[in-house]
């Protein structure tokens, strides 16, 4: 039994904001100092009262769409998101009651920037094992408002989203191959550290980021899992058709494409317009270049994250 992809969707709120926006709205930056640092030019701002299950609905819905698929057909919906609706219940359990799906797995992953690609790893484990046939897995995220609006060196890197597909029993393989880690030594580098006790915050509400330490990381482990995942399935890193990293920071998807001895125009970069979309940011990109046709059937396509926690993964799949 394998597991393949056969439908993209996704979501982006409202319009477009620059950075030269948010220098107007008295955040100490410019359009110059967060493009020479990062390559974001623009990001989507969820507006009042849109959530990631709404978002997230939004996406599935077309990526059900291309896949020919009713949403009553899933049977195991997974949800990677930071910024969940409520504590509880999960993201996936309202998505699941927005779509008037009855009966299926449903449950969230919590792995920050690269928790799509754990939901997918994860999905094809399931399908693989013959437990179930049909999976939607989303990434959505509304970290807008987990933001420091006075902390310009994390605020103006994030913004707001959500990415789905639809993942389906095969006879030919599709994901071929997969790598998940984590290093818990790390968590202090890029957290939000507060809690809710007694209806109060406890500690520190914001997404507080070190970052040259993220970087540093970000660059040692990315190149690593890429070829990991590509020696495991028998091939070589540069043999990739297409990579689709996380889109975190520009310099950051250069690095790891050098190491790679990928050529430019195999690497897909939504990170000027979508800024860091954390767990939305690898489908996003995804459905992107699947609709515009540079991802084509028989296509041979790597996917790639890290975020916090310390995590990273990466999985290769033939399009």
């Amino acid at each position: 039994m394998f597991a393949r992809i056969t439908g993209t969707g996704g979501y982006l709120p409202g319009s477009p904001v620059s950075n030269d926006e948010l220098a107007a709205r008295g955040i100490d930056t410019s359009d110059a100092w967060i493009v020479e640092r990062t390559g974001i030019r623009f990001r989507h701002l969820a507006g009042e009262g849109e959530t990631a299950s709404r978002m997230a609905e939004i996406a599935s819905r077309a990526a059900l769409e291309m896949a020919g698929m009713t949403a009553d057909e899933p049977d195991l919906i997974i949800v990677a998101t930071s910024t969940p609706d409520y504590i509880f219940p999960s993201t996936a359990c309202m998505l699941q009651g927005a779509l008037g799906n009855k009966g299926a797995t449903a449950f969230d992953v919590q792995a920050v920037c690269s928790g799509f690609v754990h939901a997918l790893a994860i999905a094809d484990k399931f399908i693989c094992s013959g437990s179930h046939k049909k999976a939607l897995i989303v990434g959505a995220e509304v970290f807008s408002r987990i933001l420091d609006w006075r902390e310009r060196g994390t605020c103006v890197l994030f913004g707001d989203g959500a990415g789905a597909v639809v993942l389906e029993a095969a006879d030919t393989p599709g994901i071929l191959s997969s790598a998940l880690h984590a290093d818990g030594s790390q968590v202090g580098i890029l957290s939000v550290p507060g809690q809710i006790h007694g209806g109060k915050v406890w500690g520190d509400p914001f997404l507080r980021m070190e970052g040259q330490a993220v970087f540093k990381n970000a660059v040692r482990v990315l190149a690593s899992v890429a070829e990991e995942c590509c020696q495991a399935a028998g091939m070589r890193s540069g043999d990739v058709d297409w990579l689709v990293p996380h889109q975190a920071n520009i310099r950051i998807i250069e690095s790891t494409r050098k190491k790679m001895n990928l050529a430019p125009g195999k690497v897909v970069i939504t990170v000027d317009r979508h800024g860091n979309t954390s767990a939305a940011s690898v489908p996003l990109a995804l459905n992107e270049a699947v609709r515009d046709g540079r991802i084509r059937r028989g296509q041979r396509v790597l996917l790639e994250g890290v975020g916090g926690g310390f995590t990273w993964g990466a999985v290769l799949f033939a399009f």
